[in-house]
């Protein structure tokens, strides 16, 4: 998992700095977690409305297919725009006062509905995740990024300087064994020679 956000706009903005960044992008995916439908009520319903919303889907579909008819026409003319706007105009209007007069006792208002989530998880190939926060970071997503986990799952130690670790491999005397052989860095003293 790459991160949690408390919007959708959050998570998707995320997944947009990656695509910008020339970042493969086709394995992520946005899961929305305790998912609720919220219906937002646009206000009461009556036969005016109901005429006046079909009436504008109507106009936007005669209007539609008027200047088809003007573009494909032998003879192009303007008439043929306003007759197929006034035509889907009054089928429109039409069919919004039969769908309301047939859903009128179920449903007198006007809404509409959306899927929210109370959390947003965007999910990456754990391959990926290193160099993923690298570029949210603002880092270079060809450099390569060092591991802050081991394979099992444990945090690896951080990589140490060459004159620390060889300072670090080099043991006191004090750490060595007791049965250990004494070393040849320094002057050892002879055994005393018996005297008779």
């Amino acid at each position: 998992m790459l991160g949690s956000y408390d919007t959708y706009p959050e998570a998707q903005s995320v997944v947009n700095r990656l695509a910008k960044a020339e970042f493969p992008v086709k394995g992520l995916a946005i899961v929305g977690h305790d998912l609720k439908t919220v219906e937002r009520i646009g206000g009461r319903l009556s036969y005016g409305r109901a005429a006046l919303s079909g009436a504008l889907s109507g106009i936007w579909f005669g209007l539609f297919f008027g200047l088809l008819l003007f573009l494909f026409s032998p003879e192009p003319d303007f008439s043929f725009i306003l007759a197929a706007v006034f035509i889907g105009a009054g089928f429109g209007m039409l069919l919004g006062l039969v769908s309301y007069a047939f859903a009128r006792r179920r449903r007198d208002f006007a809404s509409q509905q959306q899927v929210l989530a109370s959390s947003y998880q965007v999910i990456i190939d754990p391959m990926q995740t290193a160099r993923a926060r690298t570029v949210l970071a603002g880092g270079n997503p060809d450099a390569p990024v060092s591991l802050t986990e081991s394979p099992r799952g444990q945090h690896a130690s951080p990589t140490s300087s060459p004159t620390s670790s060889a300072t670090s491999s080099a043991s006191s005397p004090a750490d060595a064994p007791a049965d250990a052989p004494p070393s040849d860095s320094g002057p050892v003293d002879a055994p005393a020679e018996k005297r008779d």
